[in-house]
């Protein structure tokens, strides 16, 4: 009893300010850190704090359990109306990542452990992102029956487009260093956690008015890739949901089965 009234109301985004940085950390292990309602309300509340805060120069996004974010939370999505939670999920998508991008302070990644799907659009979007060297990626929308659609927003404008091609279709797992050779992350480091407390010394060598307009030279043609894309986007995102191969994808990822195609 007490495990499950603790898991209802601790919360899922834990906020803290530590040395001028707001320290946003994704503290729902139970379910991998997936975008569930719960979450992605109190992850755009944290970071509409954070900016509001004359006292924060910057935030650090952070997380417990050996997931920093496996994307949308599918048992969710499987429960609810196909179609109802397709037009959901892409907001939300397009809510957090514009949060981040727009946000007038540097944010900073700090990853030790597997990266998935909507969480690799997290990732895309944040200013400066290290990464313990045990850390995975992967893009495994493909696999479902879907495809990384508002989440390209943030990572083609990232990744070499011979990369993005790769593993846009394959949904293969790679590594730290690959994700650094390619752009994904910023660097690969033996101690994440010493290497931010590092950047964040560098940071705030930076005035506010400094870092905010940098950072808006460094998203502007993230945001207007934005305002051309995201409803065409939405739009094709939507017309997936609900289609018979997404609810096989689906339904094979619960049942631990390869999908019919891959039979």
């Amino acid at each position: 009893m007490s495990d499950t009234t603790s898991t209802e109301t601790a919360p899922y985004v834990r906020y803290d300010v530590r040395d001028g940085f707001a320290v946003l950390t994704l503290d729902s292990p139970h379910n991998r850190n997936a975008l569930s309602s719960r979450m992605v309300t109190e992850l755009l509340a944290g970071l509409e704090r954070a900016g509001e805060d004359r006292a924060v120069r910057g935030v650090v996004l952070t997380h417990t359990g050996n997931t920093f974010c496996a994307g949308a939370d599918l048992k969710e999505a499987l429960d609810a109306d196909p179609a109802a939670a397709a037009d959901i999920r892409t907001r939300w998508a397009v809510q957090v990542l514009r949060r981040i991008l727009e946000l007038p302070k540097p944010v900073v990644a700090q990853i030790d452990g597997n990266v998935r799907a909507g969480g690799m659009g997290i990732v895309a979007a944040c200013d400066i992102v290290v990464a313990g060297r045990g850390s995975s990626f992967a893009l495994t929308e493909a696999r479902l029956g879907l495809a990384p659609f508002i989440i390209s927003l943030t990572l083609l404008p990232r990744m070499t487009s011979r990369s993005a091609a790769r593993y846009f279709q394959t949904g293969e797992k790679f590594d730290a260093a690959e994700a650094e050779r390619i752009g994904l992350i910023t660097v690969a480091a033996d101690d994440p956690a010493a290497e931010v407390s590092r950047l964040r010394g560098e940071l705030r060598q930076g005035s506010p008015q400094g870092l905010a307009e940098s950072k808006r030279l460094t998203t502007a043609h993230i945001l207007a890739e934005f305002d051309r894309s995201a409803d065409d986007l939405a739009k094709r995102s939507g017309g997936c949901f609900g289609t018979p191969e997404v609810i096989e994808g689906m339904t094979a990822f619960f049942q631990r089965r390869p999908p019919s195609w891959a039979e």
